[in-house]
């Protein structure tokens, strides 16, 4: 604190000087004469400038020094006349402003916009709070009233009346296996998600000792979802119980990466995805949402990272096929760029992907969906720079750039 004070205090002091020095000085006035002599002395320099250099003839040199000299005289004279005042406001008025500026200063910071005497906040500290906020985060129930109300799903009158059948027969029988997983999943379906976790909860209730991992991820997911992908102390409590069962589930292991970044630990969640992501196939439901964040994730974990590119067909595997019969090349180039288009279009992916994409349909020549594609991508990452330059680079390569 002494040291923070010291530095205010002479910077503080250092500008007060600056300000009363500036204002006892004040401006340096020119009068209209003075402005005259400064005039004339420049052309009368001028014209010496060109008789040097043979511009002028010395006749017409010698008239303008004349012309000239007789004007500076006359302006001399004025200036002679017309006192020039470099006063500035003096003493009691420069004190008076410099001290309503340090005073002002002062009263603002105590408003707290500073913040004398805040300790530094190391990392220990730092982790003890995102700890404390983990075990004080609100439950399931109240995460759930705190929900907006959702309209409920249009259903077939069929199917509803087959739920309708199915909700009354788990009620006479509650310890149905089979009922209750149909359940909980139909439930799911509609949105019924606080139903949902009830089923697959009385689910695991029922099944004992056998329920499994996937059992307890789905418990966990539900409830997530239910609390609009919060996850709550409950859900962490299932997402425990499915990896203490299989701490491969990919499932829990996504969940938990997730809980992490809500409580404050992205460095502990950063290495889950990144494992996850790494050792998931490409379409496994995780991977898209994990690609999307992961980089903003390795940032505020402080970590180096380049997103692996998914496999898919790049514009050098396309020129790769050129040594196929015609008929199998642009069957098999077709298939790969098919299949990239219709992940991206279910699932998403990252820029680079989409990327990939545009590039490939330009080499295919299919211009016009190739700048479909490059205008859905420039919507899907709008406001993300470094990720349009990398669609714009790839519409360039395709022939398609705007």
């Amino acid at each position: 604190m002494a040291i923070f004070w010291l530095t205010a205090g002479a910077l503080v002091l250092a500008s007060a000087a600056a300000l009363v020095l500036g204002m006892i000085r004040g401006p340096r006035a020119m009068t209209a004469a003075g402005a005259d002599l400064q005039l004339y002395r420049d052309q009368l320099a001028e014209v010496e400038r060109d008789a040097a250099r043979a511009v002028i003839a010395p006749e017409e040199a010698a008239r303008l020094r004349l012309e000239i000299s007789r004007r500076l005289l006359e302006a001399d004279r004025a200036a002679q006349g017309a006192p020039i005042s470099t006063a500035g406001p003096g003493w009691p008025l420069t004190t008076a402003l410099v001290g309503l500026v340090l005073l002002g200063t002062l009263w603002l910071y105590q408003q707290r916009l500073g913040a004398p005497g805040y300790p530094d906040m190391p990392l220990a500290a730092r982790v003890a709070q995102a700890e404390a906020t983990r075990a004080s985060r609100p439950g399931q129930a109240l995460a759930e009233a705190d929900m907006p109300a959702a309209a409920p799903a249009p259903a077939d009158p069929e199917f509803a009346t087959l739920m309708d059948k199915l909700r009354a027969t788990v009620k006479a029988r509650p310890t149905d296996l089979r009922g209750l997983e149909l359940l909980a999943q139909n439930e799911g379906r509609l949105g019924n998600f606080a139903a949902a976790h009830a089923a697959q909860a009385q689910l695991i209730a029922a099944k004992g000792a056998t329920a499994t991992a996937e059992d307890h991820a789905n418990l966990a997911e539900m409830r997530i979802f239910a609390a609009g992908g919060y996850v709550s102390p409950e859900a962490e409590t299932a997402l425990q119980q499915a990896l203490s069962q299989d701490a491969q589930n990919g499932k829990a292991r996504f969940y938990s990466g997730l809980m992490l970044v809500q409580t404050g630990r992205p460095d502990l969640a950063f290495p889950i995805w990144r494992a996850l992501l790494e050792q998931s196939p490409p379409d496994a439901p995780w991977v898209a949402p994990i690609r999307q964040d992961i980089a903003q994730l390795a940032q505020v974990a402080g970590v180096r990272y380049e997103l692996p590119a998914l496999p898919g067909p790049d514009t050098a595997a396309v020129e790769a096929a050129a040594g196929m019969e015609a008929g199998d090349r642009q069957a098999m180039i077709e298939g790969m760029v098919e299949q990239l288009n219709e992940r991206l279009a279910r699932e998403g992916g990252s820029a680079e992907e989409w990327a990939r994409l545009i590039s490939s349909l330009g080499v295919l020549g299919q211009l016009d969906r190739a700048r479909a594609i490059h205008a859905e991508a420039q919507t899907r990452f709008a406001g993300r720079a470094d990720d349009l330059a990398i669609l714009a680079a790839a519409a360039k390569q395709a022939g398609v750039a705007e």
